[in-house]
């Protein structure tokens, strides 16, 4: 059975030059995975992608939709640790709409025979830091080095240039092709179809930047409510503003 697509979307990074991201808006591209960086720039600064402050701006400005990609070349999970580490420092202080993505595409990573231990490194140093994370990689890869938690337990960006997606596990991003055009850009582009409403998602969750939208409990007095891991009575003293995330059995307003 058919997804329904929920978006249009494009990756960039400094290889697509000087993107004129006004028309790019009015072409239709409903949001972009920038690249952000790779490998450790807190040791090499020069690998932040030079471009990605400025796509950053210009999709803040005519209300792109944005995610980010940080390519990976780490073999052990401490370099992991440090391209993550290097990750938050070049988000911090911006709200992205879509997934931090783990780009994953070297050879010389899947030879390590620790193609998920080294994701997770990565992951759970951007997930203690409130970021929403997934896996990028090409289709084979998905399906010959990553194990079924990484492929259950995060989002899937999964490349296949090709007319249908042969990938048979979960996915939410389907990237089926490198040689797109969109008005705006000179160069060649990936091109991708997202299946996920993931504003709403990570806004609601009060990830990548925002912060978790609050709700009152509808409740009368002597009633319990669970939020975490704590049970809450109501009495008449009882005034509570929690995250929709979590509250079971309740109505919210």
């Amino acid at each position: 059975m058919a997804k329904n697509i929920f978006s249009h979307g494009i990756d960039v990074s400094k290889w697509q030059g000087k993107i004129d991201w006004q028309k790019v808006k009015s072409a239709g591209v409903q949001f972009a995975i920038l690249r952000a960086g790779y490998g450790d720039t807190i040791s090499y600064p020069a690998q932040k992608d030079e471009t990605f402050e400025y796509n950053y701006a210009e999709c803040k400005k005519y209300n792109i939709p944005v995610g980010a990609y940080w390519y990976s070349y780490a073999t052990t999970v401490e370099m992991a640790k440090q391209e993550a580490r290097s990750c938050i420092a070049t988000l911090n202080g911006k709200c992205f709409e879509y997934p931090i993505y783990f780009d994953c595409e070297e050879t010389r990573i899947f030879n390590t025979g620790r193609t998920n231990e080294i994701g997770q490194a990565f992951f759970e140093i951007l997930e203690t830091a409130g970021y929403y994370t997934g896996w990028y990689t090409f289709r084979s890869a998905a399906d010959n080095y990553l194990n079924e938690r990484s492929r259950s337990r995060y989002t899937m960006a999964i490349a296949e240039y090709n007319d249908r997606l042969n990938y048979t596990g979960s996915y939410d991003i389907w990237q089926y092709t490198s040689t797109g055009r969109v008005n705006g850009i000179s160069t060649n582009v990936d091109l991708d179809y997202c299946y996920t409403d993931f504003p709403t998602i990570i806004k609601q969750r009060g990830k990548n930047g925002y912060k978790a939208k609050t709700a009152s409990i509808i409740a009368d007095i002597g009633d319990t409510f669970t939020h975490g891991n704590k049970v809450y009575k109501v009495s008449p003293r009882t005034s509570v503003n929690v995250s929709m995330e979590g509250v079971k059995g309740y109505e919210v307003y």
